[in-house]
């Protein structure tokens, strides 16, 4: 409330369900995220494209399908194949938004730090940069401190 948020995304399936039904029970609403999970990442070592095997991709149709079930009003799908995100678009009936997931999802998202350049050591194929903001503000911290030595 006092951050001014309406919801929560929380990252995860079964291994957390408990966990959402208490976050929604407590009255706040909650978006699912499968697929690469970023704030998990050490878990899977890497920025790879997830659910690639069957089994794993089984698992996310379920834990989908589980997520729309006790609550959430909507999941993001990232870096997963489109024709994944597909047959999970078309297995809820809550919206999907995709990131790196195919074009068959209900809607797009892109983290703003990536869209504009911030940062330059991730670099997925669906990654469109709109601008390099890395390169000038690395360019800019350089003359502020050669400004400052040279005073």
């Amino acid at each position: 409330k006092e951050s001014g948020a309406h919801s929560v995304k929380l990252e995860g399936g079964k291994e957390i369900k408990e966990s959402i039904k208490r976050i929604l029970h407590a009255g706040i609403p909650v978006m699912g995220h499968l697929g690469l999970t970023p704030q998990s990442i050490y878990k899977f070592g890497t920025y790879t494209v997830r659910a690639k095997e069957e089994e794993e991709a089984e698992r996310l149709i379920e834990d989908a399908k589980m997520l729309e079930r006790i609550g959430c009003f909507a999941i993001v799908l990232e870096k997963i194949p489109a024709s994944l995100a597909k047959k999970v678009a078309e297995s809820v009936s809550i919206p999907i938004i995709g990131i790196g997931a195919g074009p068959n999802v209900d809607g797009q998202v892109l983290v703003l730090h990536d869209m504009l350049g911030m940062t330059h050591e991730f670099n997925p194929r669906f990654l469109r940069r709109y601008l390099n903001l890395y390169e000038d503000m690395t360019n800019a911290m350089k003359q502020y401190v050669a400004d400052v030595k040279s005073v």
